[in-house]
């Protein structure tokens, strides 16, 4: 594996990470945030590893769908880790919910990598 491309990706997970904290910290207070949740976060350094092989095969994907859909795939761990951890924090958490907005909003940004996105 690429190793820019790997320390880029973990970058990247660090940074979802911290976005998370600060956000969930801003609206909840940092002292109110449970133990789970900021361990949670290392949880996004992992899901990052996905991204990191699906990606470049995406880029050189042509078909649109099949480009569409490895996006969507690489964005699902760690965007699910992001938006499950921060939806678990309410108090009328729904699960079902929260997996169905992960879905839909991969399924988006697949789309839309996949059209910026196109193979050279």
């Amino acid at each position: 594996m690429n190793p820019l491309l790997l320390r880029s990706m973990l970058v990247t997970g660090l940074l979802i990470a911290a976005l998370n904290v600060i956000f969930a910290g801003v609206e909840y207070g940092f002292g109110n945030l449970p133990a789970w949740f900021w361990l949670a976060q290392l949880l996004l350094i992992p899901a990052m590893l996905a991204p990191a092989r699906l990606f470049p095969q995406a880029m050189s994907t042509p078909p649109y769908l099949n480009r569409a859909g490895l996006y969507a795939l690489g964005w699902a761990a760690p965007y699910a880790v992001y938006k499950l951890t921060g939806d678990a924090l309410r108090p009328g958490f729904n699960a079902g919910a929260s997996l169905i907005s992960v879905i839909f909003t991969c399924i988006l940004f697949g789309l839309l990598f996949a059209a910026i996105r196109k193979p050279q």
